[in-house]
C-alpha cells in the first residue's frame, strides 16, 4: 500500500508538497498539483482519514449513543441515522450503553480521543455534564437533557390520543395499557394523551409496565388473564402488542372481534405478521435526518430555532382494530 513518502517521491515534490495538496491547504502551482495527482491516481494512493482530521481538527466523525441494538425501532432508526451521514461526506460511530454507567463512561473517553465532531443521544442518561464537558454539538432523539441541549422527540402525547380515541370509536369500554417503563418521558407522555381521552369519555383503564426491549411475555399474559373482559389494548410498543396477540389466542381470545389491539412505533413486523397491527406510526426518516441535519448546523455554528422539536405522528389503522 503505498504512502504518502511514495506519491511525493514520485512526483518528485516534498511530502508537504503532497499535504498540502491533498488537504487542499496552503498554495501550490497548478503544474506541480497536477503531478501529485497524477501520482495519487497511478499509486492508488489512499490518505489516512484520522491524520487529515488531525490536521484539519475536524473527524467527520458523529457518534451516535443507544441503549441497545437488538430493538426493531433503534435499529430501523440507526440505519436512517447512518445513510444520513453518508450522504453529507461524515462516519458514523455507534455505541451500545446498555444502560450501563461504566460502559457509558468508556465511550466517553473514545468521544474525547477521536475528537468526534458531535453526539446524537438516544439512550437514557445521567451524565449531562460530562457530555457537555466534550464541548462539542450535542442532539437527542426521545429525551430532554436540559433546555439548552437541543431534542428532537415524536408527538407522544397525540399518539397517546390517537390510540384511545380509536378504541373509544370502535365500542372499547374495558380497556388496558401495556406500557414501557413509566419513568421514560415518552412513555409519560403518551400515558397522559391516552388518559386524557378515557376520562373525556368517562372510561377508567389499568396500566402495567413492562421493558422495551424485552418485554416478559409471561407477565403481558398475567396482566391479560387478570382482565378477562378486556375488550381493547394500547401497547406502548408494536413488540408489546405483538406479544399481546399471542396472549390472547392462548387465551381463545379473537382479535379484533374480542379484543381490539393497537400499538407504537410502525416497525416493519407490524404490516407483515398476521394479523397486521393497527398502530400509532413514529416518522423514522424524519427524525434521524432531523437530528443529523440540526446537528451539522450545530456543527457548522448555526443557531437552531426551535431548540426542542417534535414530529407529529399518525394512527396507521390494520386488522387488530375494527372500523369506527
Amino acid at each position: 500500500m503505498a504512502t504518502i513518502k511514495d506519491v511525493a517521491k514520485k512526483a518528485h515534490v516534498s511530502v508537504a508538497t503532497v499535504s498540502r495538496v491533498i488537504n487542499n491547504k496552503g498554495y501550490v502551482n497548478e503544474e506541480t498539483k497536477n503531478l501529485v495527482l497524477s501520482a495519487i491516481n497511478e499509486l492508488e494512493y489512499v490518505p489516512n482519514e484520522l491524520a487529515r482530521s488531525l490536521f484539519k481538527k475536524q473527524s467527520k466523525i458523529i457518534g451516535v449513543i443507544v441503549p441497545h441494538m437488538t430493538s426493531y425501532y433503534f435499529a430501523e432508526l440507526l440505519e436512517i441515522i447512518e445513510n444520513a451521514t453518508i450522504e453529507h461526506d461524515y462516519h458514523l460511530m455507534v455505541c451500545n450503553s446498555k444502560d450501563d454507567k461504566e460502559r457509558e463512561s468508556k465511550y466517553l473517553k473514545v468521544f474525547h480521543q477521536y475528537s468526534i465532531d458531535g453526539i446524537i443521544i438516544i439512550s437514557n442518561t445521567s451524565r449531562v455534564v460530562d457530555y457537555q464537558n466534550l464541548h462539542i454539538p450535542i442532539i437527542t432523539i426521545d429525551h430532554w437533557l436540559s433546555d439548552m441541549i437541543p431534542s428532537v422527540t415524536s408527538n407522544n402525547y397525540n399518539g397517546g390520543k390517537l390510540a384511545a380515541q380509536k378504541l373509544v370509536d370502535s365500542g372499547c369500554r374495558n380497556i388496558i395499557h401495556l406500557r414501557g417503563p413509566s419513568v421514560l418521558l415518552t412513555v409519560q407522555s403518551r400515558s397522559k394523551g391516552f388518559e386524557q381521552i378515557l376520562k373525556t369519555n368517562n372510561l377508567v383503564h389499568k396500566k402495567y409496565d413492562f421493558d422495551f426491549k424485552t418485554p416478559n411475555h409471561k407477565d403481558i399474559q398475567k396482566a391479560i388473564d387478570l382482565n378477562p373482559d378486556c375488550d381493547g389494548i394500547f401497547c406502548d410498543s408494536d413488540v408489546i402488542a405483538l406479544n399481546a396477540i399471542q396472549c390472547l389466542r392462548n387465551n381463545q381470545k379473537r382479535v379484533p372481534e374480542d379484543v381490539q389491539v393497537i400499538g407504537f412505533d410502525d416497525i416493519e413486523l407490524a404490516n407483515i405478521l398476521s394479523p397486521r397491527l393497527t398502530t400509532v406510526a413514529q416518522d423514522k426518516n424524519l427524525i434521524g435526518k432531523y437530528a443529523v441535519e440540526t446537528l451539522l448546523k450545530l456543527i457548522a455554528g448555526e443557531t437552531i430555532d426551535p431548540l426542542h422539536n417534535q414530529i407529529d405522528v399518525r394512527l396507521i389503522e390494520r386488522e387488530t382494530t375494527k372500523k369506527s
